[in-house]
Order: structure tokens, then sequence, then C-alpha cells
């Protein structure tokens, strides 16, 4: 019986830190994007996550001078750098997935929904409008 008690406590211990290691801080981080074109810095701020360009590939334009958020479709927007660019915003984390953010696309200058799902060193991103039944996923991976 006492083989058993200190097994049980053993096992419930073994699982309460594996619960533990995967706090929502587990996300914070450079990810690669799948194109390897990009890395985006993912950090907190207060309770809640947010992520920005951090390097880009081809940081420069054709006529060597950095890139701008052109496509924004605020015109004051439109001359803000590109690195740097605040793309993930707002996300909570509900013990699974980080959820109520927004993704910026600054390749089209849209914004969408988002969701994000982190396991290990892959971090699945669905952005979408409405719901996210519509809507697009990549897997972005840790730059170690």
């Amino acid at each position: 019986m006492r083989i058993k008690t200190v097994m049980m406590m053993v096992l419930f211990m073994a699982v309460s830190v594996g619960v533990w290691a995967q706090s929502g801080d587990a996300i914070e981080g450079k990810w690669l994007n799948p194109s390897g074109e990009g890395q985006v810095q993912i950090y907190k701020k207060g309770d809640k996550y947010y992520g920005k360009l951090a390097w880009i590939k081809f940081p420069n334009d054709e006529s060597g001078k950095p890139k701008t958020d052109k496509l924004n479709p605020d015109p004051a927007l439109k001359s803000r750098p590109e690195l740097g660019l605040e793309l993930l915003k707002d996300f909570t984390y509900d013990g699974k997935t980080y959820e109520d953010g927004t993704i910026y696309d600054p390749k089209s200058g849209k914004t969408y929904s988002c969701k994000m799902t982190l396991n290990g060193n892959t971090l699945k991103i669905r952005g979408f409008i409405g719901v996210s039944l519509f809507g697009r996923t990549e897997v972005w991976t840790r730059v170690k």
C-alpha cells in the first residue's frame, strides 16, 4: 500500500511540473515564418502577448531604402518602417491556445482575427475573418 501511495505522489508531482512548465510565457522568443523571409519577436506586455517584425531577409526596397508599410490603409502609417512593426496584438492565453488577438499582414495591409497554438518549437498561427473556419494557417518555427 505504501509503495502505491508514493508512486501516486511521484506521478502527481511529475504531471504538475509538466503542466506548470507549459505556461503562457513559453511562446516568448523569436519565430521564423514558413518562407524564411521574416522573424517575429513575441513578447508579453501586461497579461497579453504581442509580436513585432524583428528581422527581414530583404529589409530594403528597390532604391536601397528601408521598406515601409506602404500598403497600410491608414495614410498616416504608410511611411513607418516595416522592420519593428507590431504584427501580433492583444493575445490572451487560456491554458491551451492564444486567442482574441489580431495579426497584421504588411504584404496586403490587412488585419485579421487570429489564434495561435504552441506545440514545442512550432507555432500554428491561424488568421481569419469572422470565424476561424474561414481562414488560413501557417506554421512558424522557433529560432534558436
